[in-house]
Parts: C-alpha cells; sequence; structure tokens
C-alpha cells in the first residue's frame, strides 16, 4: 500500500527524513560542466525535493555514494593502522530504474564474487535506495533492450508532482516514518505504481554468441582509432568499478599517511602497466575492445547477467562520439553473418 500527501506535507516529511538520513540525489550544478557556462546534472547532497532534478537523467551515476572518486581506506602511523569511522547518519540514495539494476552489478562485483569487500559493504548496510520513476526516456538511453527499465527492488518510491507526493514503501524502517503521516495533514493511503518506459529512442541487439576469433575482428580497429583514452565513458558508468591504490604521507611526518582508493579507467594509458616494464592491451583498439566484451559477455558468464545496464551516459559523454550503441549493433550483425 503506498500513499499521496500534498506537496506541502511531503516537504515537512522530508526534512524529517533529513534528520536521520544523510540524502544524496541528482541535483544540478550550475556553470560546473565540462565545457563553459554549461551545467552538470550529479550526485549531491539534497536539503529539499526541491533540490533533485527529476526530470534529467544524471550526468554521472550513483555509484560515488558506494564508491567514492576518492575513498580512505586507513590511517597509518609507524606502528599502528585505524579504518576511518562511517558516517553518524545512514544515507537516502535518490535514482533510477536502470541504476537499482546497476547496484545489482555492483553487489555482485563486492559482496558475491567470493571476496567480500568490507568498505563496500559497511556502506550498502546504511543505505537505502529511492526509486524515481521514468514518466520518458532520455536521448541516449536503452534500458529496455537491456531489461533494466523498471524495477521492484526499491526501498521507497516517491513521485513528485506539483501539488502532491506519490510513496511506495517496501522498507520498514521508512515505512514508519510514512505511517505517521498517514491520515493526517492529508496523507491517505492509495496505491502507488512506479511509472516506467517500455521504448527508448536507442536500441540494441547483443549477439547470442562469439565465435574464438572475436579478439580480431577489425571493428576494435575502426572504433578504437578514434578513441583518445580519456576514460570518461569509465567514470560516468554505474558499473565500471576499476581503481587504482595511493599512499598519501604527510609532510611533517613521512612515515604516517593514508591510503586510498582513487577510481582509474581501462582505457586510459598505463592502467595495464605491471611490475618490470611490461604493459597489456597498449592500443585503444584493444583497450576498447576489452570493455566492451567484458560488459556484454565475460561478466555474464561468471554471474549469469549482463554487466551493462543501458542507461547511455557513456553513449552521451565521449568527446569523440564513439556510439556504443553503434558498436553492439555492429557487433551483433557482423557475429550473425
Amino acid at each position: 500500500m503506498g500513499y499521496q500527501m500534498p506537496r506541502t506535507d511531503a516537504d515537512r516529511l522530508f526534512q524529517r527524513l533529513s534528520e536521520h538520513y544523510h540524502i544524496l540525489a541528482p541535483k544540478v550544478f550550475a556553470g560546473e560542466g565540462c565545457y563553459s557556462d554549461t551545467d552538470v546534472v550529479r550526485y549531491g547532497t539534497v536539503r529539499s525535493l526541491s533540490e533533485i532534478e527529476f526530470e534529467k537523467k544524471s550526468d554521472y551515476s550513483f555509484k560515488e555514494a558506494l564508491l567514492p572518486v576518492n575513498e580512505t581506506l586507513f590511517y597509518f602511523t609507524e606502528d599502528q593502522t585505524a579504518i576511518p569511522s562511517l558516517p553518524e547518519k545512514k544515507r537516502l540514495v535518490f535514482l533510477r530504474s536502470c541504476d537499482l539494476h546497476a547496484l545489482k552489478r555492483l553487489d555482485a562485483i563486492y559482496l558475491e564474487s567470493g571476496n567480500e569487500d568490507p568498505y563496500y559493504k559497511r556502506l550498502q548496510d546504511q543505505t537505502r535506495f529511492v526509486l524515481m520513476g521514468c514518466p520518458k526516456t532520455c536521448d541516449t538511453g536503452f534500458c529496455v533492450s537491456m531489461g533494466t527499465n523498471q524495477t521492484d527492488a526499491y526501498d521507497l518510491y516517491l513521485k513528485v508532482t506539483e501539488d502532491a507526493v506519490f510513496a511506495d514503501c517496501r522498507h520498514p524502517e521508512l515505512e514508519a516514518f510514512l505511517q505517521d503521516y498517514a491520515g493526517t495533514d492529508g496523507a491517505v493511503p492509495c496505491p502507488v505504481t512506479p511509472e516506467y518506459i517500455e521504448t527508448n529512442k536507442e536500441s540494441v541487439t547483443l549477439p547470442s554468441s562469439l565465435p574464438e576469433d572475436i579478439h580480431a575482428h577489425p571493428l576494435w580497429e575502426s572504433y578504437g582509432s578514434r578513441c583518445i583514452g580519456c576514460g570518461r565513458c569509465n567514470f560516468v558508468c554505474p558499473t565500471c568499478t576499476c581503481f587504482t591504490m595511493q599512499d598519501i604521507h604527510y609532510k611533517d611526518n613521512e612515515n604516517v599517511g593514508e591510503r586510498r582508493r582513487v577510481w582509474a579507467s581501462c582505457q586510459v594509458d598505463g592502467y595495464t602497466d605491471v611490475a618490470g616494464g611490461g604493459s597489456f592491451r597498449q592500443s585503444q583498439a584493444d583497450r576498447l575492445r576489452f570493455k566492451v566484451l567484458h560488459k556484454i559477455s565475460d561478466f555474464q558468464k561468471r554471474f549469469g547477467f549482463q554487466m551493462c545496464v543501458g542507461c547511455g551516459r557513456c553513449e552521451a559523454v565521449c568527446p569523440e562520439y564513439i556510439s556504443y550503441v553503434n558498436i553492439l549493433n555492429t557487433l551483433a550483425k557482423e557475429v550473425a553473418q
């Protein structure tokens, strides 16, 4: 059972939630886009419903809420280490259906691969997820093709209109907040179903199988020759998880510092460098091939479902206009011949 409440009551509910949760949602950062005088939609702390960008898909995904761009794993001295404390508040993260499916991919990597990551787990355990509906398709997404356009794996669903807010709750912790408003101040129980789309502007066909010589296909060189190795596609992707490690030594004592986990990209020079001077996947064609096949084949062989969720962010962010959709469709067509 869901709830409907006037917008004013919902604003008061949001303020009450803010007292107990650190709320992260897509919001507009004016003038902070990649180009002069452009805006960017990315995740940040919000303190009111009006701050949340419900209309546009975020340019960056939700993953930095669970995998910070720059995360301190532990502090060290000459003879001791200490893990940073968790924030005092739990967190609410607003996200769309494709990103909730991406959460399943992150969980598979960090929790179900046989080597549970304690840093990811403790943040995941402290986070509740709020689904944002999609009344219309975005320009570059292909979530319908990937089967990620709808989900019921949310803790809370909110639909916000000019005058009212509709909520459906699936987590008892959050249900307690909503029940306090049910029957009072105009909030009443009612059926609520999440909005989702049934068609995209973009669609993809995945190859049913891949030949053994797929690594030598000229497709990779054709697209890879245009790639400049900036890594932007990895950074906006909700399921890319590559990182590197950095030890930061403090200036006043070089034996004291912190170890950080920092986002990295499989498309950038130096990522595959190893001790002794060796380097794997030196060409951009090899790197592009690795990324694409990992998204649609290698990950599925291990976990049973595609890594890509069809959010289309890589399609939108590439400065060389390399179309991931075209790569997948061309690959399916070439393999079928």
